[in-house]
C-alpha cells in the first residue's frame, strides 16, 4: 500500500518511506501507470526493508497552528538561527547575505548560490541538537556548495556526532497544516 503523488516539479520517480512505515511515491505528471508499477516491482526488496525499519518509529506529529502562532514560531526560529549561526561561524568565518525563515513542507534548510540561507520555521520545535545540525549543515554549504567528503569534514569539525543527529532528524518530524 502506498500514497501516489503526481507532481509538475518531479523529473524522476521517487519513493519515500516515513516514520510509521508510510510509503509515498512521487511521480512526474506524464508517467504511465505501467512504468510506475514496474518501478515499484523492481524496488520492492528495498521498499520492504526500509518500511520494516521505519515502522519502529512513531508516526510524525501533525500540528495545526493559527496565523499568530505561526508568526511567533517564525520569530523564535529566526532568533535561534541567528544566534547559532553567529556562534558556530566563529569556527568558519563565512559570510552570508540574507537569512529567511519560511514555512516549508519538504526542507529543513537550504543555501543558495547567492549565499542566502533559508530555514524552515519548524526548526524551533525540534530538539536543540537537531536544530543545531540543520544550522551547521547550511552554514557549511557556504564553504562547500555540495555534499562532498570536504563538506562533511566541515560539518564534523563542529559536530563530531553529526551522523547520529542526521539520522535522528530523519525519524523525528513535524507536519504543518
Amino acid at each position: 500500500m502506498y500514497t501516489l503523488r503526481k507532481s509538475n516539479k518531479a523529473k524522476h520517480l521517487r519513493i519515500s518511506i516515513h516514520p510509521g512505515g508510510e510509503v509515498v511515491v512521487t511521480i512526474p505528471k506524464n508517467i504511465s501507470d505501467k512504468i510506475v508499477e514496474n518501478f515499484l516491482q523492481e524496488k520492492r526488496p528495498w521498499i520492504d526493508r526500509k518500511k520494516n525499519l521505519m515502522e519502529q518509529y512513531p508516526k510524525k506529529t501533525e500540528l495545526k497552528l493559527s496565523k499568530k502562532e505561526r508568526n511567533n514560531l517564525k520569530e523564535q526560529t529566526r532568533i535561534f538561527v541567528q544566534d547559532k549561526l553567529h556562534f558556530f561561524n566563529r569556527n568558519y568565518k563565512y559570510s552570508w547575505n540574507k537569512i529567511s525563515i519560511r514555512e516549508q513542507k519538504t526542507r529543513w534548510g537550504s543555501c543558495s548560490q547567492k549565499k542566502n540561507l533559508n530555514f524552515n520555521s519548524k526548526i524551533a520545535l525540534l530538539p536543540e541538537k537537531l536544530a543545531e545540525y540543520i544550522v551547521v549543515h547550511e552554514l557549511c554549504h557556504l564553504g562547500e556548495f555540495n555534499h562532498s567528503k570536504r563538506f562533511w569534514n566541515l560539518v564534523e569539525k563542529i559536530l563530531p556526532d553529526y551522523k547520529q543527529r542526521r539520522s535522528d532528524l530523519k525519524t523525528e518530524g513535524i507536519i504543518f497544516q
